[in-house]
């Protein structure tokens, strides 16, 4: 992977570091390419049903870096993106997190 603006890859480790996200491959993959994306700063953000007004910056930034992460993996033909909000969602990492999954034909309806 290489990032043409002001990112930074570390190969040895496969982290993504984007200004204040944080990105690296699910140890538990459910599709050829599963990327997690994260808020270097937790915030109170522990899930989207916590977020606030202050939050949104964080959030926008968080969907910009994961296009531009799809783009850098070659996902052309689209790809998902997956947030995991409280029990019912099935959420297991109290940190808000995006996960994103291409690479391969997704199915509907999910879960």
């Amino acid at each position: 992977m290489s990032f043409r603006h002001n990112y930074k890859f570390l190969h040895f480790c496969n982290l993504i570091i984007i200004r204040q996200v944080l990105a690296f491959r699910d140890i538990a993959p459910q599709a050829p390419t599963h990327i997690v994306i994260i808020p270097k700063v937790k915030d109170g953000l522990t899930g989207l049903n916590k977020a606030e007004e202050r939050h949104c910056e964080i959030l926008g930034h968080l969907l910009y870096v994961t296009k531009l992460i799809a783009k850098q993996e070659g996902l052309d033909d689209g790809f998902r993106v997956v947030i995991n909000d409280g029990p019912n969602g099935c959420q297991s990492v109290f940190h808000l997190h995006l996960h994103l999954i291409g690479g391969r034909q997704m199915n509907w309806p999910p879960g």
